[in-house]
C-alpha cells in the first residue's frame, strides 16, 4: 500500500493542457467501452450544510480503479476552510487489493472537475471568446477560469458571488495570473447577458440563471447540480437551448439540471441527450455555429475519477523518495 499526500500530488499533477485529453480520453471511454460505473451514494448532513459522495468507476484493460471519497461542507466558508475535501483510494482489478491512498483533500477533484468544464467549452464555445462569466467565488470558479484559458483566450471575465469580499478576493488573485480584466458584478443578469461563456459553479438549491437572459452564441456550463434539490438553472434554459449535452444522462436526469427540466415537463424523460463521450469520441458534433445556444450539465462521474487517479499513481510511483510505503503494517519508506 502507498500512501500520498497532498502536497506531493501537488508536485505531480497540474492544471495544464496535458491534463485535457487525460480526462477526455475518459469520456471516449465511458461512451465506447463497458465501463462500469454505479450511482453515485451520498450521504447528507443537513446541520453543517454538508453532503459526502462515494464515486468509482472500472474501466476494462485498467489494473486499478478508484474509490472516491467526497465532501462538500458549504458553511466552511465561515470558518475559512474551503468546502470541499476528500480522499481517493486505487483498487486492484485483478485481486481486489487496496493499493494505493491518494490524499488529496479534494484536489484532484477540482482538477479533473474543472479539465471537464474546459472539455464542455472546447466543443461546444465558439472559437472567438471575448468575456467569460462566473458565477460563484471558491475553488472551482478559480479552477474553471484556469481550465478555460487553455481552450479559449478569453480578455474579460464577469464574476457574480454572494459575497462582494470573496467576489474581490478572487478578482486580486485572477487578474493577473490569467492576464484579463475582472469586473465584479452586483447581479446575475448581467453575467449571463454580457459573457460568450457562462460557468456556474454554486451549491444553489434555486435556480440562479433565467430563460430569458438566453443569448445567440452563449454557452453554458452548469456543474454546481450534483443533488436532486440543487438548482442552478431555470428549468427551460435546457429546452430552450440548441444543443444540451450531459457528463452522462442516466446520472444528470437524476441529480443534475435535466433532473429539473424533465421533472418540471420541458424535456420527455424518453427524450435522446448526447453525452460528452460522443463529442470527445466524434460520434456527435458540438457547436454547428455561432449563434447556437448550447448548455453543457455535469454532475461529475467516478470515470473522471479513476483516470485522473491512475495518472496520480503513475506519476507519484516513477518519483523515488517520495510518498509512503506499508506492507503488514510496516513502514518500508516514507520522506
Amino acid at each position: 500500500m502507498h500512501i500520498f499526500t497532498e502536497s506531493e500530488i501537488k508536485q505531480m499533477i497540474r492544471l495544464d493542457k496535458q491534463m485535457i485529453p487525460v480526462i477526455e480520453d475518459a469520456f471516449t471511454q465511458l461512451k465506447e467501452k463497458d465501463v462500469v460505473m454505479p450511482p453515485i451514494m451520498r450521504v447528507d448532513v443537513k446541520e453543517s450544510n454538508g453532503e459526502v459522495d462515494v464515486k468509482t468507476a472500472y474501466i476494462p484493460g485498467k489494473d486499478m480503479f478508484a474509490l472516491k471519497v467526497s465532501s462538500g461542507f458549504f458553511n466552511n466558508y465561515k470558518l475559512g476552510l474551503p468546502s470541499a475535501n476528500g480522499l481517493m483510494m486505487l483498487i486492484s482489478s485483478i485481486t481486489g487489493e487496496p493499493k494505493a491512498l491518494l490524499l488529496d483533500n479534494g484536489y484532484l477533484t477540482e482538477v479533473r472537475t474543472a479539465a471537464a468544464g474546459a472539455i464542455a467549452a472546447k466543443h461546444m464555445a465558439k472559437e472567438d471568446v471575448h468575456t467569460v462569466g462566473v458565477i460563484g467565488t471558491g475553488a472551482q470558479a478559480r479552477y474553471q477560469l484556469k481550465a478555460l484559458k487553455l481552450v479559449r483566450d478569453f480578455q474579460k471575465v464577469l464574476v457574480y458571488g454572494r459575497s462582494k469580499e470573496n467576489a474581490g478576493k478572487l478578482k486580486e488573485d485572477m487578474e493577473a495570473l490569467l492576464n484579463v480584466d475582472i469586473q465584479i458584478e452586483a447581479e446575475v443578469e448581467p453575467v449571463v447577458r454580457n459573457s460568450d461563456i457562462v460557468v456556474t459553479t454554486t451549491p444553489a438549491t434555486k435556480p440562479l440563471v433565467k430563460a430569458d437572459w438566453l443569448h445567440p452564441g452563449l454557452h453554458i456550463t452548469a456543474m454546481g447540480s450534483d443533488a436532486e434539490e440543487k438548482q442552478e438553472l431555470e428549468a427551460d434554459v435546457l429546452s430552450k437551448a440548441d444543443r444540451f449535452v450531459c457528463d452522462t444522462k442516466a446520472q444528470c436526469a437524476r441529480l443534475g439540471e435535466l433532473h429539473h427540466s424533465i421533472e418540471q415537463g420541458y424535456i420527455d424523460k424518453a427524450a435522446p441527450v448526447t453525452e460528452l463521450g460522443e463529442l470527445t469520441s466524434g460520434t456527435s458534433k458540438g457547436r454547428l455555429n455561432d449563434q447556437e445556444i448550447t448548455v453543457c450539465d455535469l454532475t461529475g462521474t467516478g470515470v473522471q475519477d479513476t483516470a485522473i487517479a491512475l495518472l496520480a499513481y503513475e506519476r507519484l510511483t516513477e518519483k523515488d523518495g517520495i510518498g509512503l510505503a506499508i506492507d503488514n503494517k510496516k513502514i518500508i519508506h516514507f520522506t
